[in-house]
């Protein structure tokens, strides 16, 4: 259970595809609802270092959670766990519990 929790923004970018972004203790932080389902990582790819911004998001048969595909080398990362699934990553994401409380997206503090 997170310590603490910070206010992104309003669920309802969410819920129309959109993605939110915010800084909660120093990481750059996405959010995004794949098939209802809130996720929430560090904007980074930790492959190069670079945010993964405008990367796909999609559901992956080959494993249980949904993927986040770094739109500059293709590495996939799974949005549950942040395990890197596919080289050149190696290293997982840091991911975030997160939910949405009166209609505002909250990331929970590490």
């Amino acid at each position: 259970m997170a310590a603490s929790w910070i206010d992104i923004g309003a669920a309802a970018v969410l819920q129309s595809g959109g993605r939110l972004d915010g800084e909660v203790d120093g990481y750059y932080v996405a959010a995004l609802l794949l098939e209802g389902e809130l996720h929430a990582f560090e904007d980074r790819c930790t492959h190069d270092g670079e945010s993964l911004t405008g990367a796909e998001v999609e559901r992956d048969a080959s494993t249980p959670c949904g993927v986040v595909i770094c739109p500059r080398h293709g590495a996939r990362f799974c949005l549950r766990t942040g395990a890197a699934l596919t080289p050149p990553a190696y290293e997982p994401l840091t991911v975030f519990a997160a939910r949405i409380r009166e209609g505002r997206v909250e990331i929970g503090s590490p």
